[in-house]
């Protein structure tokens, strides 16, 4: 791996303390207790509504209280840094952290360089324009336009649905813009640098709700992805956060976070 200290250079803390997360009532029963062993995880903050800043500055969402709540369950502390999307698979594999939460895609061809989780949330792909967009309305219309861009971050789900799903399968087509964050994407397609960014359904539909009207989905579902934490390979806290996991869906904890970061959370608020 080359220039490995410049790209974890870009890895910073950003000054989260350690959280503990025991229960009253101690750690839940059946699951692993870790001991209050403290666990690092990374993260970018850029993907409401499950990891991004609110408007007071902290850092909230779905996985900060999915993570939290696993935690909690497992008689564990957890510490929180921040990471660029493209430093974050590296940093893992290299074991620098324990584990990441990013709104991370399950796909076999990270599956040699990191284990993931039991899918924790499964999401669909949209396409997120300006609400003033009427040059196309579908991933057809896109393609056939070739003044049109789209923006995307390289390595990420929405890269490769972009290329091979809406292009035209050549992964250096001039048509895409490369941005290090998600976030960058979403300005360029507001200054109308780009036309177009493919995303989640749950991310896309958090920028829709905070735009005042500027941006808008278009077209059908561009298929599903299921999202993972991902750790280093081999790593001991797979199996102890999967159970974590199994009891959350059991007992109706998943379904009232998404109830609370899917539904009922305004963003902006």
């Amino acid at each position: 791996m080359t220039a490995l200290l410049p790209r974890f250079a870009r890895i910073a803390a950003f000054a989260l303390s350690v959280l503990p997360f025991t229960s009253g009532l101690g750690q839940a029963d059946g699951l692993p207790d870790l001991g209050g062993r403290e666990i690092a995880v990374l993260t970018e903050n850029a993907y409401p509504p499950l990891q991004f800043m609110d408007s007071t500055g902290k850092a909230v969402g779905w996985e900060y209280d999915a993570v939290a709540e696993i935690a909690k369950r497992l008689n564990a502390k957890v510490t929180y840094q921040n990471s660029s999307w493209d430093a974050m698979i590296p940093a893992i594999a290299a074991g620098e952290y324990d584990f990441a939460m990013n709104g991370i895609t399950i796909r076999d061809d990270r599956k040699d360089k990191v284990d993931f989780s039991d899918p924790y949330m499964r999401s669909e792909m949209v396409m997120l324009v300006r609400a003033d967009e009427t040059r196309f309305s579908d991933a057809k219309g896109f393609a056939a336009d070739t003044n049109l861009l789209m923006a995307a971050q390289p390595g990420t789900t929405p890269f490769y649905v972009g290329v091979y799903e809406v292009l035209d399968g050549d992964e250096a087509n001039p048509r895409i813009k490369k941005f290090e964050t998600f976030g960058a994407g979403v300005a360029a397609l507001r200054t109308g640098d780009v036309d177009l960014v493919l995303t989640d359904s749950t991310a896309a539909e958090g920028y829709v709700s905070t735009s005042n009207g500027t941006l808008k989905i278009v077209g059908e579902k561009l298929g599903t992805e299921d999202f993972g934490f991902i750790f280093p390979k081999g790593s001991d806290l797979v199996a102890p956060v999967n159970a974590a996991i199994a009891s959350m869906k059991a007992d109706g904890t998943m379904a009232a976070l998404d109830k609370k970061w899917l539904l009922d959370y305004k963003m902006g608020q």
